[in-house]
C-alpha cells in the first residue's frame, strides 16, 4: 500500500465506514429514523482530514479545489453552509474518532506519555474580544516560548512520543495547568486503569509534590526538570531531547495543520477545528503506521 492522498482517503473512509456499519455501538451518532444525507458521515470526515492535510483554512476555496480534484472520491459535495453545519455538528463523531484511530495502531500501547500546551489564540483586537462569543470560555494568557500575551485558549496534548494524540482538551488560560491536566484523566480514568504503569514527561510547570502524590496514587509517574530549588532529579539529562518530541508535534499543528489559522470565532467552531486538525494528524500517523512509513507522523505524502 502507498502512502499517497488518495490511499489515505480510501482507508479512511473504508474504515469509518466498516466502524458505522460492523459495530454501531460504537459509532451512535447517526440516528436510526430520519432522510439519509447525500454526503454520508464517513464522505464527511474523510472530507474534513483531507481539507486539513491540504492546508485550505477556507471551506469555500476546500470546496471548490475538491468538486475540481476529489470529485473522483465525492461523488456529491455540499454547498459552503450545509459542509459547515454538518461539521459544527460533527465534534463527538471527531473526538471519537481520534481514539479509535489510536486504538488501531501499535503505538497506542506505548507506555511512555508527553504532555504540553499551546496557546490557541481566538482575537487580537480589544474590540473583538470585547464582542467575542467565547467570552467566558476563553480568556487572556501569557506564552513563555514566545514571549508574548494572547486572548484564547490552551489546547492540552496529551500523546505517545511518535505524537498519536491520547488525551486532548481546551482550557482557559488562567486555569493551572495542574488542574486542567488532573480533570482529562479524571475524565478518562479507564483509560488510565486500563494501563499497568505510565510515564509521563512533562515541563516544570506540573511541579507540585501533592499532584505528583495524586499521580503516583493512579500508576502514572511524573518525569519533570527540576526547579531551581531542587536538586537535580532522577532521568533529566535525557529530558531535553524527549522534550523535543513535544514540541515538534506541536510545530506539526501549527506549522502544517494551521492550528492557528483555524478561523472558528463560537464554542463549537473552535472545538471542531481543532479537534479536525488533532484527528488529521491521528489519520495520517494511523496510516503511516499501516504502511510502514519510515516517519511515521510524516505529512509529507498528503500536503499536496
Amino acid at each position: 500500500m502507498d502512502a499517497d492522498l488518495d490511499t489515505l482517503a480510501t482507508a479512511l473512509y473504508v474504515r469509518i465506514d466498516d466502524l458505522l456499519k460492523g459495530a454501531p455501538e460504537r459509532a451512535p451518532w447517526r440516528p436510526k429514523i430520519g432522510i439519509a444525507p447525500k454526503l454520508s458521515d464517513a464522505e464527511l470526515l474523510t472530507l474534513a482530514v483531507l481539507q486539513v492535510l491540504q492546508g485550505f483554512n477556507e471551506e469555500t476555496r476546500w470546496l471548490r479545489h475538491a468538486g475540481v480534484h476529489l470529485r473522483h472520491l465525492f461523488p456529491y459535495l455540499p454547498g459552503q453552509a450545509g459542509y459547515n453545519k454538518r461539521l459544527r455538528k460533527s465534534a463527538h463523531q471527531l473526538q471519537a474518532l481520534i481514539r479509535i484511530l489510536g486504538q488501531d495502531t501499535d503505538v497506542w500501547a506505548d507506555d511512555t506519555w508527553l504532555i504540553d500546551s499551546t496557546p490557541v489564540e481566538t482575537a487580537r483586537s480589544r474590540p473583538t474580544v470585547q464582542r467575542s462569543n467565547l467570552a467566558g470560555w476563553a480568556g487572556y494568557g501569557y506564552c513563555a516560548s514566545h514571549s508574548r500575551f494572547f486572548w484564547g485558549l490552551r489546547l492540552y496534548l496529551v500523546c505517545t512520543p511518535t505524537g498519536m494524540p491520547i488525551l486532548w482538551a481546551l482550557a482557559n488560560p488562567k486555569i493551572g495547568e495542574r488542574e486542567v491536566l488532573a480533570a482529562m484523566l479524571e475524565a478518562d480514568a479507564e483509560l488510565i486503569a486500563d494501563r499497568d504503569g505510565i510515564l509521563l514527561i512533562s515541563d516544570k510547570g506540573f511541579a507540585s509534590k501533592p499532584f505528583e502524590a495524586s499521580l503516583a496514587e493512579q500508576g502514572i509517574e511524573l518525569l519533570r526538570p527540576s526547579r531551581k530549588d531542587e536538586q537535580k532529579r532522577y532521568g533529566e539529562p535525557i529530558l531535553k531531547k524527549i522534550r523535543q518530541l513535544i514540541e515538534s508535534v506541536n510545530d506539526t499543528l501549527k506549522g502544517q495543520l494551521d492550528l492557528e489559522q483555524h478561523g472558528g470565532r463560537t464554542f463549537e467552531g473552535v472545538a471542531v477545528r481543532v479537534a479536525q486538525r488533532i484527528l488529521a494528524m491521528a489519520a495520517a500517523i494511523w496510516h503511516n503506521n499501516k504502511t510502514g512509513a519510515p516517519v511515521t507522523r510524516s505529512l509529507i505524502a498528503y500536503d499536496h
